[in-house]
């Protein structure tokens, strides 16, 4: 017998590549993978908080990729420096307000294009080169205003609904190598992506004090991650996990 615990969320010997790591709920999900025995592949636009990420990261053979999603041809670059993987994370993402009817073409270009588009080119070109390994997982973040209507937030919410679709469909083409795809849908989060809402629209603190649980923080969103890339969800593919503290329970 092994005198090994058993731990089905281990990410011992995995390789995970997490896009959004240089701040926020990407930055905690590439520490807590790290923690739960992952070697990171790290991605983000600001190279500096990538290396100071590293530095933070326990012993492994983790690396960093700077990369602009919004670059087709950065993306390609990242796909072919990235290795093989056992894991990816798509974490990388931005929040633009503004009324539908006064939404600009770019305002909604550049949601859909980093939220939705950017996560599609880089799973496509892994899958191209295999670099995807079997029994690997792709998790999505997504956000739960993609299952509630709110206001202001229309070409966001279209591009994380379109993602979780994206989500469903991927996971059905990739089931043949046992590869799973998922997608976490968090609420309001402690992070800098909410207190950049709260400087811009304030008003906040009435929503968070609807949610039973109270705001969730980025090791929220970090553990639930590692749950979709571990053995422990094996079985779990083509869903969507909403991470929210009780709020659309309520709703």
């Amino acid at each position: 017998m092994s005198d090994t615990p058993f731990n089905p969320f281990s990410l011992a010997g995995k390789t995970v590549l997490v896009t959004g790591a240089s701040s926020g709920i990407g930055r905690q999900i590439a520490l807590h993978c790290a923690q739960a025995g992952a070697d990171i592949v790290a991605s983000g636009r600001n190279e500096a908080r990538l290396a100071s990420l590293i530095d933070e990261l326990p012993p492994g053979a983790h690396r960093s990729l700077a990369c602009d999603l919004g670059d087709s041809g950065q993306i390609e670059a990242l796909a072919k420096q990235a290795g093989k993987l056992h894991g990816l994370v798509h974490c990388a993402g931005i929040s633009l307000l503004a009324p539908l009817r006064m939404a600009t073409n770019q305002h909604i270009d550049e949601q859909l294009a980093v939220n939705t588009v950017a996560p599609m080119r880089l799973t496509r070109q892994l899958l191209l080169a295999n670099a995807i390994q079997s029994g690997g997982a792709i998790v999505f973040v997504s956000s739960i205003s993609a299952h509630i209507g709110v206001a202001g937030v229309a070409a966001y919410s279209a591009s994380k609904a379109a993602l979780e679709a994206v989500a469903r469909c991927l996971a059905t083409e990739v089931a043949r190598k046992k590869i799973r795809a998922n997608c976490l849908a968090p609420g309001m989060v402690e992070s800098p992506m909410l207190e950049a809402a709260r400087q811009t629209v304030g008003g906040l603190e009435d929503t968070l004090a609807r949610y039973p649980l109270g705001p969730g923080h980025p090791e929220d969103v970090a553990c639930a991650a590692i749950f979709f890339l571990s053995d422990a969800s094996r079985w779990i593919t083509g869903t969507t996990l909403v991470l929210d503290g009780g709020y659309t329970a309520t709703r």
